[in-house]
């Protein structure tokens, strides 16, 4: 087997659906003090997964409370419908799902358009080649490593090696698009999934129910990736 470089860091945003939702503005504060890269939204409608989570309402009061990035990931039908309402929250990306576009380019050159970052999540029962025809228009990858809707749920295994695939597509292609993993993501699994390939981790339960707290939680995810200077190629 041959060698690939990975990234020098790996970007830790963590899922505030496992944070106290009446205490959001301050739970987001929280994150930014722990060191955070960012902090992702999971939207649910209810219909597209069996949940039902927040709003650009909910989302806009809390971009008051910090300067990270807030990355707006769209569990929805239709998603193009509040792209304008995503932007005007504060959103700095969004991620839009491609089982639920019918017309994913357009989608995403909206959302563009709008001055946000974009990126296009697959989930786990979905191949590789829905996502193939716009990786060269994202800036972010979204492999689910769980079937979404709830926090809390078991990594399913068998994604580890779509997220390999999912790596080498990408750089195949001479792709900059982040690799981002989303689902049972713990100090574990992290490093599975960064061996695989990833460079993004998305964790909510591992991060707001770690018994030493948020901070301790991200710098446990941080260092158990090693952030090894190489990596076995799949």
């Amino acid at each position: 087997m041959g060698r690939a470089r990975v990234a020098a860091r790996v970007a830790v945003r963590p899922s505030v659906l496992a944070a106290d939702q009446g205490r959001l503005a301050e739970e987001v504060a929280r994150l930014e003090a722990a060191g955070a890269d960012a902090v992702h939204w999971d939207v649910m409608d209810g219909v597209f997964v069996p949940n039902l989570t927040v709003g650009p309402g909910v989302v806009a009061a809390c971009r008051r409370e910090t300067d990270l990035p807030f990355e707006v990931h769209l569990m929805t039908v239709e998603p193009e419908r509040l792209l304008e309402r995503w932007a005007e929250a504060g959103a700095s990306t969004v991620i839009v799902h491609a089982e639920a576009c019918v017309h994913l380019h357009r989608v995403l050159a909206r959302a563009r358009g709008l001055g946000m970052k974009t990126g296009v999540a697959l989930n786990p029962g979905t191949p590789l080649e829905a996502a193939e025809p716009v990786l060269d228009e994202v800036d972010l990858l979204l492999v689910m490593t769980v079937d979404p809707g709830f926090g809390g749920q078991p990594l399913i295994a068998s994604t580890l090696r779509k997220v390999a695939r999912a790596r080498r597509l990408l750089d195949s292609l001479g792709s900059g698009a982040e690799l981002e993993v989303d689902g049972g993501i713990d100090p574990v699994t992290a490093r599975q999934a960064v061996e695989a390939g990833a460079t993004v981790l998305v964790a909510g339960t591992a991060v707001f129910r770690h018994p030493d707290g948020v901070a301790r939680a991200v710098q446990e995810l941080a260092q158990a990736t090693g952030v090894e200077a190489e990596r076995m190629a799949r």
